[in-house]
């Protein structure tokens, strides 16, 4: 593995995530998944390879920012800086393996031919669901605290296919564990800020 993003995850999972099991669920990442090359999305953000990678270190950074901005310097006494980057960095495990790269005829531009461009399809092996779905892949591997498990299980907020077809349950999640509401508000600033600033750079 290369990059300067990969260094960044492996070293900052590896120097804050110690309890028993997280090495395993490192290198089920590293040589049993395409994490560190998947995308986020396959067309909404960061639908590139390695978007999945840069989208779990934006929000483990803007997770760290919010616990500084809410609680400021003594955050660490409310929440340990092991349980931040499991969440952070872990939220969208589910998405390891779910993308595939397939085929499509596009008319080119510039000449008006048609040509076979890629994209990423999606393809589920694992049919489980989204914020669940990682809880279930991390647990495999590791216990999670239940703050820990309901900030990964409900960080989609309001756009999680439970919320959307009418359920109430992660406003209750959102009442009592003020984590998860700040895990969906770091993926929510990630995905329209930090990821919209990245692609005008391009």
């Amino acid at each position: 593995m290369e990059g300067k993003r990969d260094n960044e995850f492996i070293t900052t999972y590896r120097a804050l995530i110690k309890r028993e099991g997280a090495d395993k669920l490192l290198d089920y990442l590293m040589t049993k998944s395409d994490f560190f090359t998947a995308p986020a999305s396959s067309k909404f953000h960061n639908d590139f390879e390695g978007g999945l990678l840069d989208h779990s270190l934006n929000v483990y950074h803007r997770l760290v920012k919010l616990l500084e901005g809410e609680y400021g310097e003594t955050w660490r006494e409310k929440y340990s800086p092991e349980s931040v980057a499991i969440v952070g960095l872990l939220h969208d495990v589910c998405k390891v393996n779910y993308y595939t790269v397939d085929y499509r005829n596009v008319k080119s531009k510039d000449t008006g031919a048609w040509e076979k461009v890629p994209y990423y399809k999606v393809e589920d092996t694992l049919p489980y669901g989204h914020g669940e779905k990682s809880v279930y892949i991390i647990g495999g591997f590791m216990r999670l605290s239940r703050e820990e498990a309901m900030a990964i299980n409900w960080h989609m907020g309001g756009f999680d296919d439970r919320a959307r077809g009418g359920s109430f349950t992660v406003s209750a999640a959102f009442q009592e564990y003020p984590l998860a509401v700040l895990t969906h508000t770091a993926d929510f600033l990630a995905t329209y800020l930090d990821e919209k600033k990245e692609e005008d750079a391009e």
